[in-house]
């Protein structure tokens, strides 16, 4: 497998900027990707999939999109919560560049490009939505779960896309598993083979 992957820190691949139309919130815009990013062609089937329910994120607080890409969760989010500061991170500096690129030309002002490390600690957040990389491998998604989903507020909800035969019914048996105390963990829907399975902190 080549070490240039979505989820790098620094993609070696060439940029190699291209332009899409991308709705957001019912307005199209042309905005940016690049090699090097996932998905940089066009929108990805499952993204699309969890930007269809966003009706369910809150109006408020600070709203994580975990593994932003190049930011079609986090620009849909921002334009549909405008009272929110949404948190778009990822460990891919070339998708966060894009990202704050996007969120410029759309006229968004309350996104909050950021890396992992860089998010404050004692951050939590009244949502968290994502297309998580689930081609990082099992052990290094599970931790890369078990490091944000704690940082839920009470009451709050993680939505996570995933596709049935990248493994969404094993993920979700697992995190019903991992998350015994203060968490429900169920399938909030099925569309076009993708599940999105929500987790609720109930404590």
């Amino acid at each position: 497998m080549s070490s240039d992957h979505y989820f790098s820190q620094e993609p070696k691949s060439e940029y190699q900027p291209k332009q899409i139309e991308l709705d957001v919130a019912g307005e199209v815009f042309k905005v940016s990707t690049a090699s090097g990013t996932f998905s940089p062609l066009r929108l990805d089937v499952g993204t699309s999939v969890l930007i269809d329910h966003l009706e369910l994120a809150p109006k408020d607080g600070n709203i994580l999109d975990l593994g932003c890409g190049w930011g079609p969760i986090a620009l849909n989010l921002a334009k549909h919560s405008p009272k929110a500061k949404v948190w778009a991170v990822d460990v891919n500096n070339r998708s966060l560049e894009l990202t704050a690129e996007n969120a410029k030309i759309v006229g968004l002002e309350n996104i909050q490009t950021a890396t992992p490390d860089s998010v404050p600690e004692e951050l939590m957040f009244s949502g968290i939505w994502s297309n998580p990389p689930i081609r990082i491998g099992k052990k290094e998604l599970h931790e890369l779960l078990l490091s944000w989903l704690p940082r839920l507020e009470k009451n709050a909800s993680a939505y996570l896309v995933v596709q049935k035969n990248l493994g969404s019914d094993s993920l979700q048996k697992w995190l019903t598993e991992a998350l015994v105390n203060g968490y429900e963990v169920s399938r909030l829907t099925s569309v076009k083979t993708y599940r999105i399975i929500k987790v609720l902190r109930t404590a």
